[in-house]
Parts: C-alpha cells; sequence; structure tokens
C-alpha cells in the first residue's frame, strides 16, 4: 500500500480524521481538456493497456483536482476479454457484446485462468503509487459479478434487464456457475492491484438496483459476500457501491464491506442510518448538480456534511460518475470547499 495513513484510508476505516476527505467518481474523464487531448490520439481501451498512458490520465486528474484520492483509470469490463468474451465501444451506445451469454454452453466456455493477462492495469497502479508515493493514495477497483453478468448477458446496457432475469429465475444452476466464474477472475485481478500498490478497492455494481431486496438477496449477495471476502485477505478496505440503491443498503451492509457508497437518491443520513451506522459511507451529491451555479452547489454539499454529522466515516464524493460537459471549475471548488469546510470528523 502506498499512503496507508492517508485521511482516505483511515475515513475507510471509520476512523476520527481531522476533516472530511473528497474524490470523485470518473475523475479523469471528457470533461477535462487533458483527457479529451488525449482521447484524440488513442482508444478508451488503447489507455487502459497502456500503463504509462493510463498512469498518465489518472495522476493528471487527481493533481488537476487536488483531491484525496487517486482512481486507477480502467474500464469496468476489460474481464470479460480474458474470459473470452470480446466486447467493442459504439459511438454514442457504449459498449457492446457481440455474442451474449444465453445458454449453459456459452457459460462452460467461459477462461478462468487468464486474470494474469490484466496485468497491465496493476502495472499502471504500481506506476501511480511510485509516482506519489505515501502523499496521496490509490484506488483500484473491479466491477461486481451481478453488474458484469448483466452486461454479458444482455450485450450491452438495458432497461429492463429481461434476459440476465430469466436466467436467473430460470436456470439458477447457470447463473450461479457465471457468478462463481467472475468471483474468480474479478478477485485475482483485483487482489493484483493491491499487490501494486492500490490502498482501497472499489467495487462498482452499477446495474443493480435493478433488483428487488428479495433478489438481491437469493441471486447476488452470496456471490458479492465471496468477492469481498477474497478481496478483505490483502487487509485493503473495500467500498462497495451501487445506484438505484437505496432499498438495498443494509443487505449490501451484510458484505461486510468496510465502506458502503451511496448515490443521490437518499439523504446520506437516511443512508448511513439504515446501515446502523456501522463501518464509513461514501456519498453522495447528484453529479447534475456539478452544472449548477456555485451558490445552489455549495448549499447541497453544506448539507450533506450537516448530515454526515461529523461522524468518522464519511467521504464525500457524488452519487455517479462525473458527467462529459461538467465545468472542470465548479469541479476543483467543489473539492477544495469540502477540504476547507468539512467538521471535524471526530
Amino acid at each position: 500500500m502506498s499512503a496507508p495513513n492517508s485521511i482516505f484510508v483511515r475515513a475507510c476505516k471509520a476512523v476520527p480524521v481531522e476533516r472530511t476527505p473528497v474524490w470523485f467518481m470518473r475523475q479523469a474523464g471528457r470533461y477535462m481538456a487533458e483527457y479529451r487531448a488525449v482521447r484524440k490520439q488513442h482508444s478508451l481501451l488503447e489507455i487502459c493497456k497502456n500503463p504509462a498512458l493510463a498512469a498518465d490520465v489518472t495522476i493528471s486528474a487527481a493533481e488537476a483536482l487536488g483531491v484525496d484520492a487517486a482512481i486507477i483509470f480502467a474500464d469496468l469490463l476489460l474481464p470479460l476479454e480474458v474470459m473470452e468474451l470480446p466486447f467493442h465501444f459504439s459511438a454514442g451506445e457504449g459498449p457492446i457484446i457481440d455474442k451474449p451469454l444465453r445458454t449453459q454452453e456459452d457459460i462452460s466456455h467461459l477462461r478462468t485462468d487468464r486474470a494474469s493477462e490484466l496485468g497491465y492495469v496493476s502495472e499502471a497502479v504500481r506506476l501511480v503509487t511510485k509516482h506519489f508515493g505515501d502523499r496521496l493514495p490509490v484506488i483500484g477497483f473491479c466491477g461486481a459479478p451481478f453488474t458484469l453478468a448483466s452486461y454479458m448477458i444482455e450485450g450491452g446496457g438495458s432497461r429492463n434487464y429481461v434476459h440476465t432475469k430469466k436466467m436467473m429465475y430460470n436456470s439458477a444452476a447457470d447463473w450461479n456457475e457465471l457468478m462463481r466464474k467472475l468471483v474468480s477472475v474479478v478477485a485475482e485481478y483485483a487482489a493484483e492491484q493491491v499487490r501494486a500498490g492500490a490502498d482501497v478497492i472499489q467495487i462498482f455494481d452499477s446495474w443493480v438496483g435493478c433488483l428487488s431486496v428479495d433478489d438481491y438477496r437469493r441471486y447476488v449477495l452470496a456471490h458479492v459476500t465471496d468477492l469481498v471476502k477474497r478481496l478483505q485477505r490483502s487487509e485493503a478496505p473495500i467500498i462497495y457501491f451501487g445506484t438505484d440503491s437505496a432499498t438495498l443498503l443494509p443487505a449490501m451492509k451484510e458484505t461486510e464491506a468496510e465502506v458502503i457508497g451511496l448515490d443521490w437518491r437518499i439523504p446520506l443520513d437516511q443512508g448511513w442510518r439504515s446501515l446502523e451506522f456501522r463501518g464509513a459511507v461514501q456519498g453522495n451529491l447528484d453529479p447534475v448538480l456539478l452544472f449548477a451555479g456555485w451558490k445552489e452547489l455549495k448549499s447541497r454539499a453544506q448539507e450533506i456534511l450537516r448530515r454526515a454529522g461529523g461522524r468518522p466515516g464519511h467521504i464525500f464524493n457524488l452519487g455517479h460518475g462525473i458527467l462529459p460537459e461538467t465545468p472542470v471549475e465548479n469541479v476543483k471548488n467543489l473539492a477544495r470547499f469540502v477540504q476547507e469546510h468539512s467538521e471535524n470528523a471526530a
């Protein structure tokens, strides 16, 4: 680990800290001119697979914003390639999987022995941790098994997750085999990031909010708990984040991840109370508020800090990633405001 005593890592462990740490999901992205310049020369996957480029994008964003943690630049779906399920990006449509998983035979062909081929991500982590030393902690990340499975089965994004839920409901054995394979690959991939110097791992469960609490408990909880437990052997704190997940929060906490990410749809104190104030929480400003005037943005940030109430274990973040076209100055000003005005979280 590069910065185990940073306020960010200590906040992840719900230890009292002198102020609230802040970082932003998708803090390296198209809203930044520096990133757009890199993207003119390289595709998203080219940046991910070139450790020097991925490290540079990660470092430049963290330094420009003055945040309290750098999250490695990578893509959620990279593990699909080494499982031999190819995907590509379609302009304006996001990732496309040409041959979605629909049958037991499709699942049986998935490989679980090639995770080491994702080593370009851990090499990028190594470069970032070398750059920052103990000045700034580094966050590694991976996709959660449900979210990765839903991409694999649907063939891309989805509104209703019909194919995913059909497999869950009608072919539980196939579903469980797929989830086990994903956990195996993702656990090895993320653990390697910790060995390379990542201080914390964030598990992104972007689509889990499409599930009822009963379905989450029946089809997802055991698998994501297995992933959390495997990663905790590395002693890095785990942040578990899902969108549209207000109803799922108590069940998500049963994974025993140290930090639960909250989206903007639930007030921070209410979300934390649903976790019985156990452990840390991260969030939870609506990313679209970064388009608002400074007076409104500042007021909303103050309200989140007020709801955190100075309890140990609050990490300020958005309720999802920074959007394209977001004014960069608002992001910088927000980070500075949180750092200067957060209550003594002790």
